[in-house]
């Protein structure tokens, strides 16, 4: 029996009317307990497998459901955090700001050379730099593997620091006096490995943004941080003034 009714005598299309009747049930909440499978929709609907097929790739490229092949659809989980990207943030500021309490694991907290990053902060491969890896949480649950290499010259004296609640930004501020200023900043959608699954507790569907950082204070780089995120506890936004010239963005193709 169908329960719903789609107008097959209109010039738009069968799928694309499913879809706009999915997303504006998604939007009042009605699929709060769980999304439908295909069959539901079929029968509640009266229509293909390819049409139910189509309208949930139009619903999966908008990120609102995750469909895949052979697994019953399911809302997508709305981002815990968000982050303006027109500002230079802390993780700890944006998971606190968001209503949740940040704590941190801390793997790592050492002094070592790394040619690769003393490149990257305009530094001989040889210098010495203060690590810190940790596990980021929110609300007890993994959220960012967060790694972040500073010049020994400049932050020794964080190497006995409690981690486990604060913000590196502080502590760098109230035991160095140096505070960063400018920022560049790279976030790309990544696979997560299996030893990052298995410390962020995500499954097999869910993808990652890695987040690379160097940080400046005075015109000088004394951060390079590489962050990797769960994709489904985070979100960058965007505001831009509604009149005036387009921003110019740059766009790398690989």
């Amino acid at each position: 029996m169908t329960s719903r009714t789609l107008d097959r005598s209109a010039t738009t299309p069968l799928w694309r009317q499913l879809q706009d009747d999915l997303v504006t049930r998604l939007r009042s909440g009605e699929f709060h307990a769980g999304f439908p499978g295909e069959l539901a929709l079929m029968d509640d609907y009266g229509v293909s497998r390819h049409t139910v097929r189509q309208a949930l790739q139009r619903l999966r490229a908008e990120g609102l459901v995750v469909a895949e092949r052979g697994r019953q659809p399911r809302v997508s989980p709305a981002a815990a955090v968000e982050q303006p990207l027109d500002t230079l943030y802390s993780l700890f500021a944006s998971v606190e700001a968001a209503g949740m309490e940040q704590r941190s694991v801390v793997r790592v907290l050492d002094v070592r050379a790394d040619g690769v990053v003393a490149d990257r902060l305009d530094l001989e491969g040889s210098t010495p730099l203060v690590h810190l890896e940790r596990l980021r949480l929110a609300d007890g649950e993994p959220f960012a593997i967060d790694r972040v290499w500073l010049p020994a010259d400049i932050a020794s004296p964080l190497l006995t620091a409690d981690f486990t609640h604060t913000s590196l930004y502080a502590v760098l501020v109230e035991r160095t006096g140096v505070r960063l200023d400018a920022s560049r900043e790279t976030i790309k959608a990544v696979v997560p490995t299996a030893g990052e699954r298995a410390l962020l507790g995500c499954g097999p569907d869910v993808a990652c943004l890695s987040i690379h950082r160097q940080g400046r204070s005075g015109g000088r780089p004394v951060e390079w941080r590489h962050t990797m995120v769960r994709g489904d506890r985070f979100a960058v936004t965007s505001e831009f003034p509604a009149v005036g010239p387009l921003p110019t963005r740059s766009v790398t193709h690989r």
